[in-house]
Order: C-alpha cells, then structure tokens, then sequence
C-alpha cells in the first residue's frame, strides 16, 4: 500500500493578512520557516522516498526545509500549481466576503460552482489533480511519499483521494505548516 503525507506550506506575510494566495509567488515569513522545521521533525520517523512540490515558493522553499532535514529528494512538478484565482490574487478574502457576499457564501459550500474572474474553476483543478495522481500512483505502488501543496489544491487533492467532499477553502488556508497521512488504497488508483 502507499501512504503519502499531504504538508501544506508554511505562511508567508499574504497569509498571515489574510490575503488570497493562489499561485501567486509568495516566499516564506519568519513563522513560515518555522512551521516547515516543526513539520520536518514531526516528520523525522516517517521514511520518505521522495517529496513531490507545487511551484509556488512557498512550497518549494517548505520542501527544501523538509529534504534538507529528512534527506530526500524534492522533484517539482508544475501540474501541482495551486488554484489560479484569477482577480482574487492579493485581495483580503474579507474584501471578497464584504464585496460579494453571495459569491463568498457559494464559495462555502459549493466551491465547484464558483469560477474567480479571469480564474480556474475548482472542476478544471480537480481534473489536474486527478491526473498528477494517476502518475504518482501509477510510479509508486507502495511506501511514502510526500507532496507539498498549498491550499486550496491540498483540500482538491485529498477530496480525490478519498473521493469525498471539498470543505471550505478559506478555512483550510488556516493549516500552515500541517501535515497528514493519506492511506491510498489500489481501489483509489482506479478511481483517480
């Protein structure tokens, strides 16, 4: 069986603001790197093979925190990009509850209903994760790996996974620097 280990990255300052991310470019803060180095040594027992990256900076530099400590290799992959946000990039997600409440709320509690101006819709994110996974779980068919993601693409990766709901998004952006396991069984490769 393979175990992967779902780790967010650490925060960067646009977190901490409460600012929306997406795919932007935001490196770690001070608490950031912080996070990353308690997540490398909670991580400490756990052999990893390989730890797989979105190409944001935030997680690329989590990652590197993580390789360097539990000496693995970090192989980046772009199809791993976070959701694009389109015109939300950088705004407060209080600026979009405010603004258009209606949106925020659908956001909540049907985010594959909701496309960000000029962005990606959560169906077309799902259907990129679904594929990264059907090639991470086609090269490994047993031991640990590891994948760094922001959110919401961790939330989008496990809910295919698991098959199971999205939960909300923004919510979720609050886990900087956590970590868990994923059992994935073969019933669940068929399924990506």
């Amino acid at each position: 069986m393979l175990r992967m280990v779902l780790i967010r990255p650490g925060s960067t300052d646009f977190d901490e603001q409460g600012r929306i991310k997406g795919t932007l470019d935001i490196p770690l803060n001070e608490a950031g790197r912080q996070q990353a180095a308690r997540a490398a040594f909670e991580l400490g027992s756990v052999n990893l093979s390989i730890l797989y990256t979105g190409p944001c900076q935030s997680a690329r530099e989590t990652a590197e925190i993580l390789a360097h400590s539990l000496n693995v290799k970090v192989k980046c992959l772009d199809t791993l990009r976070n959701l694009d946000h389109g015109l939300w990039h950088g705004k407060l997600i209080d600026e979009v509850k405010q603004k258009q409440p209606k949106v925020y709320r659908l956001w909540q509690d049907s985010p594959e209903a909701v496309c960000p101006p000029d962005g990606e819709t959560v169906t077309a994110a799902r259907q990129r994760a679904g594929e990264v996974l059907a090639k991470l779980l086609k090269k490994h068919k047993q031991g640990v790996i590891g994948v760094v993601v922001s959110e919401p693409m961790a939330s989008i990766l496990r809910s295919v996974l698991e098959q199971g709901e999205l939960r909300d998004f923004w919510k979720a952006e609050c886990d900087f620097g956590s970590w868990e396991f994923i059992d994935v069984k073969e019933h669940r490769e068929a399924a990506v």
